[in-house]
């Protein structure tokens, strides 16, 4: 008999180990880890037409709308390297660099007309050559009907001979001097005059203030070898940005410089398969020496030259569990990425096969912080992003979980390239049901539960986004609040769930997402999360107050841009906190108070100077809360 109680003991000790280990304890802080989250995020590549003959149609449009797109990257990758906006045409690298039209002009005018709150980002050409004619293309039609093989990266423009063989090498090249003009930064930037100058196009500057520089100079060798057969080295490819990224600071002061753009993993890290030497003797991997070289260029022309980190990241898994875990690729240090390949140069010695933690959005905010200070206010961005496309269930719950890590870690901007079902009715129920703050969530079980927690302005509604990453599993959510009185009551969730393989959304009122509804007392909740989903619950209720203590106000991260700035606007970032009850004051060299404004029971975490009026000069901002101040900013009017 007792072994029969035993047994009964064991088994029952089996069923509550087993369903305990199904639940899930989440804390919410509505109060901590606050931080503004970029509406960039929610972007994507190639969404409008650059061919007037071929519009985007009135319910794409809409969906995108609807989407809640709030970024869009339209220079086209490779594409962007050897367009020339005056002819309207450039160079496809491949397709045996052929020469087709693109009206960079149509579509950002179609762009603003039809989506006006959404941001469109462009580029400038550093390679040095652009397209020039449409005379000198091969004729692929008469060849193979235009159809793609392994050899469309022969360089077969300007009277090449194919390799029938196939492959990136043809029998003969073309003569790229047929196809191409020679074309300088001077060239490059003018774009910025045909479009926001006072005789140019008239188009919103507000609206197309990011600018790549060029697209991953780190492969031209292979991308662009008809006119860079060699790779240059990374110090001649900074000369090349340091030129263009000058003269377009200096056209538009406001811009948003991103870069440098490289193509994958091995590229974050190598140049031209290698770490680089600096000028001090020492080796380098390539981010570490593009901010170390930015960091000393900016010191010695007093021009700021970088805006944004830009990655590009093409994680080649292929299994569901690793696909699902790729959001730990850019700041969670004790991640072992399967993929780590070039991070491993990162030792001292050159190359340690032991390094998997990769991180790389940590590593550069570490090189930013030691070569340019806390202040540097440079931001990070992935505007390529691509992985293998197995089910609409595991892309969504990636890309939720992108989205998510995202705000949470203040990435500027992020669109990837390959867009897979599942995509837009993530972007939706983030866009649409997350808030703009950022706060604080921990998970007992990050590694397959997380939640991603926002809070509106007026801190009186609270979004948790909650992703279950289990393959197969169930999961029971204890969900905790603090610093957000939530009054007991039924709250409505949307649920993403066992999504087809075919594309579900249409608009804002056609999707997939499935309503259900959460009960909440004493500032809790318990919901139970299908396999693989994701889930938006928006509770109303009550914050705490964020007013600033004195010693905050004195070690607050200000960033004030754009500096130097011309007719628009300046703002006041307080990096990342939201802050109540702040004045501000301007004063101008001669020591008079020119502005002031106060925000009494308001909480921000970014103030607008209306300055476009101001005149010429130089003027001090100064940040107080109560009887304090913060040290006094300056800033240049041109």
């Amino acid at each position: 008999m007792k072994t029969i109680y035993r047994l009964l003991f064991f088994y029952a000790m089996m069923i509550w180990q087993c369903s305990s280990a199904q639940t899930v304890t989440i804390q919410v802080d509505a109060l901590q880890g606050r931080s503004a989250i970029s509406p960039y995020i929610f972007g994507k590549n190639s969404n409008v037409s650059d061919d007037p003959g071929s519009p985007v149609s009135a319910a794409q449009w809409k969906l995108m709308r609807d989407a809640g797109l709030r970024f869009t990257r339209e220079n086209g990758g490779n594409n962007l390297s050897k367009y020339n906006w005056r002819l309207k045409i450039t160079s496809h690298p491949d397709w045996y660099n052929n020469v087709y039209q693109h009206n960079w002009d149509y579509a950002a005018k179609t762009l603003g007309d039809s989506m006006p709150g959404t941001q469109g980002m462009w580029g400038f050409q550093l390679i040095g050559k652009a397209a020039s004619t449409t005379s000198h293309n091969f004729d692929d039609g008469t060849y193979n009907g235009s159809m793609w093989w392994t050899g469309v990266t022969q360089n077969l423009a300007g009277g090449g001979t194919p390799n029938g063989g196939g492959g990136s090498t043809a029998a003969v090249d073309g003569n790229p001097n047929l196809y191409l003009e020679n074309w300088t930064a001077d060239s490059s930037v003018a774009i910025l005059d045909h479009w926001f100058g006072n005789n140019g196009l008239g188009y919103d500057s507000n609206k197309i203030r990011y600018w790549s520089m060029d697209n991953e100079p780190d492969i031209w060798s292979g991308t662009h070898d008809d006119i860079m057969p060699v790779q240059p080295s990374a110090e001649a490819f900074m000369q090349l940005y340091f030129t263009a990224a000058k003269k377009a600071r200096l056209k538009f002061p406001a811009i948003k410089l991103t870069g440098p753009v490289p193509a994958s993993e091995w590229q974050w890290y190598a140049w031209n398969n290698t770490k680089i030497t600096g000028n001090d003797g020492l080796s380098y991997t390539w981010l570490e020496f593009f901010i170390k070289r930015i960091s000393e260029e900016e010191t010695a022309s007093g021009i700021r030259l970088l805006d944004v980190i830009d990655i590009h990241s093409y994680p080649g898994e292929t299994n569901d569990a690793d696909i699902v875990q790729l959001h730990r690729l850019y700041f969670d240090t004790t991640y072992n990425y399967p993929g780590a390949n070039g991070v491993k140069t990162t030792a001292a010695s050159g190359w340690d096969n032991s390094i998997t933690q990769e991180y790389v959005f940590e590593r550069c905010n570490r090189w930013l912080n030691h070569y340019m200070g806390p202040n540097h206010g440079v931001t990070l961005a992935v505007s390529e992003y691509g992985i293998t496309n197995n089910s609409a269930d595991v892309t969504s719950v990636n890309y939720a979980s992108m989205l998510g890590t995202f705000a949470a870690n203040k990435v500027e901007f992020f669109s990837p390239w390959d867009w897979f079902p599942g995509m837009w009715e993530t972007m939706h129920l983030f866009s649409r049901y997350g808030k703009t703050t950022s706060v604080q969530s921990v998970s007992s079980d990050e590694l397959n539960v997380s939640a991603y927690s926002s809070v509106n302005t007026a801190n009186d509604s609270l979004s948790v986004i909650l992703v279950n990453r289990s393959l197969s599993g169930t999961k029971t959510i204890n969900l905790n609040i603090s610093n957000f009185a939530v009054p007991s009551g039924t709250y409505t969730t949307k649920q993403l769930k066992s999504l087809p393989a075919t594309e579900t959304f249409v608009s804002h009122t056609s999707n997939a997402l499935v309503s259900g509804t959460a009960a909440a007392a004493a500032n809790s909740l318990t919901i139970t999360l299908p396999a693989l989903s994701t889930t938006a619950i928006v509770l109303k209720g009550t914050g705490v107050t964020t007013n600033v203590p004195a010693d905050m106000i004195e070690n607050l991260q200000l960033k004030l841009y754009p500096n130097p700035a011309g007719d628009q606007n300046v703002f006041v970032d307080m990096g990342g906190k939201n802050i109540s009850d702040l004045k501000i004051e301007l004063y101008n060299t001669l020591g008079e108070l020119v502005y002031s404004a106060s925000y009494p029971g308001i909480s921000t975490s970014r103030i607008e100077i209306p300055c476009s009026s101001f005149s010429k000069g130089i003027y001090f901002v100064k940040l107080s809360s109560g009887s304090s101040k913060k040290q006094t900013l300056r800033f240049v009017k041109l």
